[in-house]
């Protein structure tokens, strides 16, 4: 199924469950903004990096959380669904911002207990060295969830974004994190070495 939808493209990569926080100035964008407010509609998040990617994210206007004298506006959106960009159009006819016909990847929620299992304990750990505080709401985890905290960069969430099934997105963020974990573990130490210079060390004498 193929739908138009205005599209913003931006420098990241906006998740399906992700609150999306945006400070709109552009006249083309406070037009888009007012269009989807009048007409209920959703818009496009294209990732742009070097160029114009062929995927993004359908998200929800939530709410103009502020509106200044000059017309900018502090909007909060909530990530929807992916999609591939079918069309692109800039601008639209009539408007001043972008649009194009996208359409939506299917997402296959099916994920193993095992590996779902496999998944929390290595985040966990994450976490636990990145000392967040955070405690993992299970019943709302999903492969998004903590997609932006676990030192992705840009083309790796790009990447994915592009994956069609939950079990294979798990499988894809578990590689991740047991790479990064070793290299968390030897930051921790060199901090913890860093902050005994300047100490006076006891030091064992040696036997020459």
């Amino acid at each position: 199924m193929s739908v138009i939808l205005p599209l913003f493209p931006l420098k990241l990569v906006a998740f399906p469950g992700e609150s999306l926080n945006l400070h709109i100035f552009e006249p083309r964008y406070k037009q888009l903004v007012r269009d989807c407010l009048k007409g209920n509609l959703e818009f496009g998040v294209c990732v742009y990096t070097d160029r114009l990617r062929t995927h993004g994210t359908m998200v929800k206007l939530v709410e103009v959380y502020k509106e200044y004298d000059d017309g900018r506006m502090d909007v909060k959106t909530i990530g929807q669904r992916p999609f591939k960009l079918m069309s692109f159009e800039n601008p639209m006819t009539g408007r001043m911002y972008a649009g194009g016909e996208v359409e939506f990847l299917e997402n296959d929620q099916l994920v193993p207990e095992v590996l779902f299992n496999e998944y929390v304990f290595y985040l966990q750990e994450v976490l636990r060295l990145l000392h967040t505080g955070e405690e993992i709401d299970l019943g709302n985890l999903d492969s998004f969830t903590y997609a932006h905290k676990v030192g992705l960069k840009l083309e790796e969430e790009y990447q994915l974004l592009l994956i069609e099934k939950e079990a294979d997105r798990i499988v894809y963020l578990i590689k991740h994190l047991k790479q990064i974990i070793p290299v968390i573990r030897e930051i921790e130490k060199a901090k913890e070495r860093i902050k005994m210079n300047g100490h006076f060390k006891s030091l064992d004498p040696l036997d020459f």
